[in-house]
């Protein structure tokens, strides 16, 4: 037995390093504590009424002047659904969001929910449509509306002015209120207190940031969803966040550090559905529907179950020709369920409890990772590779054209590089999925997949081919001369010699390009997925939107770890090897002596 080469003493600390990363992971999860948050995404029941909000800034006069519903609507057994310019014949395709529960979410059976997409989903049935709900990101949904990538949109759309000059609006099936949410003990007590220099946060692209903009004339830390926003302002990483009542009843809990303290009505009309503005016929069709279900009763029942609050005065759903609807009285019930209440105070959680309520949920690991292991592992997988073997075999084109000496090669390849490295990935995405996809839809179906995998390979090609560039052009010029002087052709020496060993040099440079990848993967839900499609990240931020605890997420990155370390050990291996070749596993023997010897 010989002592182990110093190649192999590093590899097993290296390896020992992984397993102990790995069995600390493991250690942290198992720390976690036994219960898991309630469901936001269910329907909490007219038990859980609330009263109208007694709290109401001082400039809350109620919804503004009604401009634009309508005096009546079509009879419902006029309208005919081969009229209604859907993109496919009978189905209604809507695109909605999965991360502001209870008005729009995807529950435990990953399915589309939520009060405003059940609400969509009765008016189809009045309708005789099928539903498809399809996710996607808010910054982009209207504007998928209005290129007719989606029927309708369905997120609690407040129907503002702006917002009117990209879509077309129904009449209102919902209001707003918007909700002042701050840490406990802050020195705030009103909209009026906001002022310069706090830090207010928002959800980008929402009526709640319009408000702190237009409004307040403020500047407000914008964030992506609105789970984001609450953990931000209970680890006080914000001053004050404003929110749509139905997230912040829901995202403070009893012993949360936070409080609302406040309540304005929305100032910007009633909550939408949004279609393309041209497609008035689906317009009237669902403005027809939505009566329906307001004089059967199926509007009350859908608002009493999934978001019980009293109704402004004034306002009412649909149409002005429409019923009023039936409702429970949720001032009585909501007085009724506080009484019992009184003194019985939850106290505050401290610091560490709350992290580990947040990052350690050992039964949301156990929920989450078969949903993680089904549907988010594949689809990273197949969004990964394909996009991959795209990029390797464009980018390996791009780096011939950019070391060629003719300019009709070298130009095009260093314009597409300079542009694909330029853009911001979810910029790329989105022009290539709502520019090409109309083009194209015949051929994919309207289905954003594949699109979403050309965007990444289109994006991959860019970086790889300057990576093998850097690597062929490091090769040595001596090596290219003494393989034409062995009598091979140019084309056949950069194969056979100089490519090989470019590549080889630059194989870390590659693996560093194929881990972004991975995690790039993730902005393609930007161009709309059904919920079968989505990938890892998504799968952790639908169940932390569930619940509002982030431990989803986190078992979403170990899945990312358990990817991407693997990955990075096996290509040092490789390197290591290339560059060393293979480790002698016994003591070479001297060669015999000859009886020949220089004396």
């Amino acid at each position: 037995m010989h002592p182990p080469t110093r190649l192999q003493q590093v590899n097993v600390r290296r390896t020992a390093a992984l397993l102990a990363t790995v069995l600390m992971l493991l250690g942290l999860v198992l720390a976690g504590p036994a219960g898991a948050d309630v469901d936001q995404c269910a329907p909490p029941g007219v038990d859980s009424a609330s009263a109208l909000p007694t709290n109401l800034a001082a400039a809350a006069t109620g919804p503004g002047a009604d401009k634009y519903t309508t005096p009546t609507v079509q009879p419902l057994d006029s309208i005919r659904p081969e009229s209604l310019g859907l993109s496919t014949p009978g189905v209604l395709t809507v695109g909605t969001l999965s991360d502001a529960p209870p008005s729009i979410c995807i529950n435990a059976a990953g399915q589309f929910t939520g009060f405003d997409n059940e609400l969509l989903r009765a008016v189809a049935d009045k309708l005789g449509l099928r539903i498809n709900f399809v996710g996607t990101e808010f910054s982009g949904l209207l504007a998928q509306t209005a290129a007719r990538r989606f029927d309708v949109a369905s997120s609690s759309i407040t129907t503002t002015d702006a917002r009117r000059r990209t879509v077309g609006f129904t009449n209102g099936y919902d209001f707003g209120y918007f909700s002042l949410v701050v840490p406990t003990g802050s020195g705030i007590t009103g909209f009026s207190q906001l002022t310069a220099g706090q830090r207010i946060g928002v959800v980008q692209g929402t009526v709640q940031e319009a408000y702190v903009i237009d409004t307040l004339h403020l500047q407000p830390v914008k964030f992506p969803d609105y789970n984001t926003a609450y953990a931000n302002l209970k680890a006080r990483q914000i001053d004050a966040w404003v929110a749509p009542s139905q997230q912040a009843s829901g995202a403070v809990q009893p012993g949360d550090p936070a409080q609302i303290i406040e309540n304005t009505f929305s100032l910007d009309n009633f909550v939408a559905w949004a279609v393309a503005k041209e497609n008035q016929p689906l317009i009237d069709a669902l403005n027809s529907g939505l009566d329906a279900i307001i004089a059967d009763g199926t509007w009350a029942t859908l608002y009493s179950n999934w978001v019980p609050r009293a109704l402004p005065p004034g306002w009412k759903p649909g149409s002005k020709a429409a019923p009023q609807p039936h409702l429970p009285d949720f001032a009585a019930i909501a007085a009724a369920r506080e009484r019992p209440a009184a003194g019985a105070a939850t106290a505050p959680k401290s610091t560490l409890a709350q992290l580990a309520d947040s990052f350690l949920d050992w039964k949301l690991y156990k929920q989450a990772i078969p949903d993680l292991f089904k549907t988010g592992l594949p689809n990273t997988l197949i969004l990964t590779v394909c996009a991959s073997i795209i990029g390797l075999i464009l980018g390996m084109g791009l780096a011939m054209a950019g070391i060629s000496r003719s300019r009709w090669l070298r130009w095009p390849a260093r314009v597409y590089t300079d542009i694909f490295r330029g853009l911001p990935e979810v910029v790329i995405i989105l022009l290539i999925g709502l520019g090409i996809g109309p083009l194209v839809g015949s051929v994919t179906g309207h289905n954003p997949y594949p699109l979403g995998i050309a965007a990444l390979g289109l994006m991959a090609a860019a970086y790889v081919g300057e990576i093998f560039r850097s690597g062929i052009q490091s090769v040595e010029p001596g090596q290219l001369e003494a393989s034409r002087a062995l009598g091979f052709s140019y084309v056949s020496s950069m194969w056979l010699v100089v490519i090989p060993q470019g590549v080889r040099r630059v194989l870390p440079a590659l693996m560093n390009q194929f881990i972004s990848l991975l995690k790039a993967s993730s902005l393609v839900y930007f161009l709309g997925l059904v919920a079968s499609q989505r990938e890892l990240f998504q799968v952790g931020r639908d169940l932390n939107a569930q619940t509002g605890n982030l431990s989803p997420l986190v078992a979403a990155g170990l899945f990312y770890l358990l990817l991407t370390i693997p990955l990075t050990h096996l290509v040092n291996f490789v390197d290591n090897r290339l560059r060393r070749g293979r480790p002698p596993t016994e003591e070479e023997p001297l060669p015999a002596a000859t009886s020949q010897e220089m004396i």
